[in-house]
């Protein structure tokens, strides 16, 4: 029996626990988990990096016996298929003994699909699914989208003019946001497994792709480069959009730019998550931020997009749209 807002508060911490594991878990969804006792967390855990430990081995290894009556909260039906690499989340859960199990969503791998929560409900374990769902779908989506469509989350960010310029007419472009909105967009780059540019982005730029916030740069995405580039051997080249899906075991793509590579995924209909980051700068004239996507008529570009943010970061604003259903 769920607890409304009780229940939904201690979940909302389980899917920011998630978003730890983000771009880090392999072709592991990046799940969260807390166990609490008496209103008080006695374990917390999110997938680590690679997959392994899963979240509720973590927060279960934190609480010990303690968990025997406790309540845990999950982002994702616990796992229940066989796996070399350790017992599955449910059988661990169900041997801990917790009085209930909230789940925010099934696995939508069909070998844990309703398996996971069957196998603790036949324990005698109160099991509820589906408390902020679509938040924690929002915060797994990167395995959602691999499952459902074979491919990497795709997350497109552009950094812009009012008047949707990323550079001088010359190609002059650091820099047109401030300190504030750059560092967010490289904590983007710490929470995605790979990032990709243009051919024309790396012979102009020579970007490195690397995370430079502190504490976080071990963090860097796997560099991709769309078209024929000289990079180095540790660098991903792909010929075409639609190539992203040999990208293994990757949950979440960024792709930087540039303009024409940002209207090949977006014509390609690659794109899921849009980052904007404008600033409050009119630079007239100069390069616009997305090239010719071959739209038909003005009315198709409509109900394509809904905003699911909106954040002040000093002087820049940040939004971000995910794709409409």
């Amino acid at each position: 029996m769920l607890k409304t807002n009780h229940d939904a508060r201690f979940m909302a911490i389980a899917i920011a626990l998630s978003e730890r594991g983000r771009g880090r878990t392999g072709g592991n969804p990046n799940v969260g988990c807390i166990i609490v006792k008496n209103n008080v967390i006695i374990g917390r855990g999110w997938t680590q990096p690679g997959g392994r430990p899963h979240a509720e081995a973590m927060a279960l290894a934190q609480a010990g016996k303690a968990a025997k009556g406790a309540d845990i909260y999950v982002t994702m039906e616990p796992c229940a298929h066989q796996s070399k690499r350790g017992p599955t989340c449910a059988d661990l859960v169900r041997e801990a003994a917790p009085a209930r199990v909230i789940v925010a969503t099934l696995d939508i791998d069909e070998r844990t699909r309703r398996q996971g929560i069957d196998r603790l409900g036949d324990a005698g374990i109160s099991v509820s699914v589906g408390l902020l769902e679509q938040q924690a779908h929002w915060a797994m989506a990167g395995f959602f989208t691999r499952m459902e469509k074979s491919r990497p989350h795709v997350i497109l960010k552009l950094a812009l003019s009012l008047d949707g310029c990323i550079a001088m007419a010359d190609g002059t472009s650091k820099w047109i946001t401030g300190d504030r909105a750059r560092a967010h967009a490289h904590l983007e780059r710490a929470r995605c497994d790979a990032i990709l540019v243009g051919a024309g982005t790396v012979a102009a730029d020579t970007p490195s792709l690397d995370v430079r916030l502190t504490n976080l740069e071990d963090r860097s995405p796997q560099p991709v480069v769309l078209g024929k580039a000289d990079v180095g051997d540790h660098w991903i080249q792909i010929m075409e959009p639609g190539a992203i899906a040999g990208l293994d075991q990757m949950n979440w793509l960024l792709v930087e730019g540039g303009a024409a590579t940002a209207a090949s995924f977006l014509k390609a209909d690659l794109v899921d998550r849009l980052l904007l980051y404008r600033a409050p700068i009119i630079i007239g004239g100069g390069l616009p931020g997305i090239g010719d996507i071959g739209l038909g008529s003005l009315d198709a570009a409509h109900g394509q997009w809904n905003r699911m943010d909106r954040r002040d970061l000093g002087q820049d604003v940040l939004e971000i749209y995910e794709r409409a259903a």
